[in-house]
C-alpha cells in the first residue's frame, strides 16, 4: 500500500469533502460501507458521489456520471479504496481506469478480504498514481462496524443506557419514562438510524412494548434496522409494537415450540432457535454474534436491561457503551444499569475507559470503551 506523504492543503480539503458526502448516506447502506467520492481536474471539482444503497451505483460511479465526461486527467479521492470484484455492481477500478483517471487518492484500504489491496493494486498496474491514508482515522469513524465484521468476524456492537446521577435506570415498579430529556431521546434515535439491528431481550418488551425504530424529524432517508428481540421461550406476545412497525422483527429463541413459532411468523415475525449457553437456559451470546455476523449486520445497537447488559458486559461483547446521565437522582431502592454476579474483590471490576463525553441538552452522554485491567509488572 503507498501511504500518503505530504498531502497539500487541496488533497485535504477534497478528502473532506467526499467524508461529508459518505456521511450523508449513514442510514442507508447496509450492509454495504459508507463512501463518497469526489473527482477534480485542474482545481476544480467536476463530479461528486456517495453511495446510498445496497445494489445501487458506488460512489465513483455516482462521482462519474456527474463529471458527465469531465474526467480524462482528473484525479478521484475517495474515502475508501475502489472495488476490484463483480458484486451487485461492477469494479469500480474498471469505471476509473476507462474514464481516464490520472490519480487516485483513498482514504483508507478495503478491509474487505475481496479488495484488502487489490483496488489500489489493479489502478497502479493500468498507470494511474495511488496514494493511501489521507484522513484514514475520519473514514474509519465512518464504518466502524463493516471494518469489524471484515477484519474480526463480528459487527460492532453498541449499547445505549439511560440513568440518573446516582445510577439507577427506572424505579424500583419499572417506571422509567422518561429519565432522560428530549433532546438525549433525538440522539438515541439518530443511534438507532445508522445500526443495523437493535437487539433488546423479552423483559424488555414486556415491561416496555417499545416500537424500536428510527424516527427523526428531518427527511433524512432510513433504512429501518431489524429488531432483534432474545426470547428464550417465546413468551412475546402477539400484540407487541415491535411486530406492527414498518421493517423485520426476528425472535431469537432455544425454544422448539412450532406452534407458538408459527403464530409469530403469521404475524410477520421470523423466528430463529439458537443453543443454549452449556450449563445454563440462557441464549449464548457468542452464538448470537456469530449469527448476527452471518445476517451481515455492521453496526449493532443494543437497548435492554440490567440483565442483558450484565451478561453482554461479563462476555465483554460490547466495543461501545453510550450513557445518558440525567441531573435526578431515584434513591438507592430503584433498578441498576447492571446485573451479574457479585464481586469478591476489587481487581475482578469491569474497568472502562471514557472516549468522549459531551452535554446533550440538560443530560451528558459518556462514550466509553471496556478497558482491561492493567497487566502486573
Amino acid at each position: 500500500m503507498i501511504r500518503t506523504h505530504g498531502a497539500s492543503g487541496d488533497d485535504h480539503r477534497y478528502m473532506a469533502r467526499a467524508l461529508r458526502l459518505a456521511e450523508q448516506c449513514l442510514f442507508t447502506t447496509d450492509p454495504n460501507p459508507r463512501v463518497g467520492c469526489v473527482l477534480v481536474r485542474d482545481g476544480r471539482i467536476v463530479g461528486e458521489g456517495c453511495h446510498r444503497r445496497v445494489g445501487g451505483p458506488h460512489a465513483e460511479v455516482e462521482a462519474l456520471r456527474a463529471a458527465n465526461g469531465q474526467t480524462q486527467g482528473a484525479t478521484a479521492y475517495v474515502t475508501l479504496e475502489p472495488c476490484c470484484h463483480h458484486g451487485k455492481t461492477p469494479p469500480c477500478t474498471e469505471a476509473l481506469i476507462a474514464a481516464g483517471v490520472v490519480r487516485v487518492v483513498a482514504a483508507m484500504e478495503d478491509p474487505n478480504p475481496r479488495v484488502a489491496g487489490k483496488g489500489l493494486a489493479t489502478l497502479r498496474a493500468a498507470g494511474i498514481s495511488t496514494e493511501c491514508g489521507l484522513l484514514s482515522d475520519a473514514a474509519e469513524a465512518l464504518n466502524p462496524g463493516f471494518c469489524s465484521r471484515m477484519r474480526v468476524g463480528k459487527p460492532l456492537f453498541r449499547s445505549k443506557l439511560a440513568m440518573s446521577l446516582d445510577g439507577r435506570t427506572a424505579l424500583s415498579s419499572g417506571e422509567s419514562r422518561w429519565i432522560t430529556s428530549e433532546a438525549s431521546r433525538h440522539d438515541v434515535h439518530r443511534l438507532r438510524a445508522r445500526s443495523s439491528a437493535i437487539v433488546t431481550g423479552i423483559d424488555t418488551v414486556l415491561a416496555d412494548d417499545p416500537s424500536l425504530t428510527a424516527r427523526l424529524d428531518s427527511d433524512e432517508d432510513v433504512l429501518q434496522p431489524v429488531r432483534i428481540v432474545l426470547d428464550s421461550t417465546l413468551r412475546m406476545p402477539s400484540t407487541a409494537k415491535t411486530l406492527r412497525q414498518p421493517g423485520h422483527t426476528i425472535i431469537v429463541t432455544l425454544s422448539k415450540d412450532r406452534g407458538r413459532a408459527t403464530a409469530l411468523s403469521e404475524m410477520g415475525a421470523e423466528v430463529h432457535v439458537l443453543e443454549a449457553l452449556e450449563g445454563s437456559a440462557r441464549i449464548d451470546l457468542w452464538a448470537l454474534t456469530d449469527y448476527l455476523n452471518r445476517k451481515e449486520f455492521n453496526e449493532v445497537l443494543v437497548e435492554a436491561g440490567a440483565t442483558l447488559n450484565g451478561a453482554l458486559l461479563t462476555a465483554d461483547l460490547i466495543d461501545e457503551w453510550i450513557i445518558y446521565m440525567a441531573p435526578c437522582v431515584l434513591g438507592d431502592a430503584a433498578r441498576g444499569l447492571f446485573h451479574f454476579a457479585a464481586l469478591q474483590r476489587m481487581g475482578q471490576r469491569h474497568d472502562m475507559r471514557i472516549t468522549d463525553i459531551r452535554r446533550v441538552g440538560s443530560d451528558v452522554r459518556f462514550r466509553l470503551c471496556h478497558s482491561p485491567p492493567p497487566q502486573p509488572t
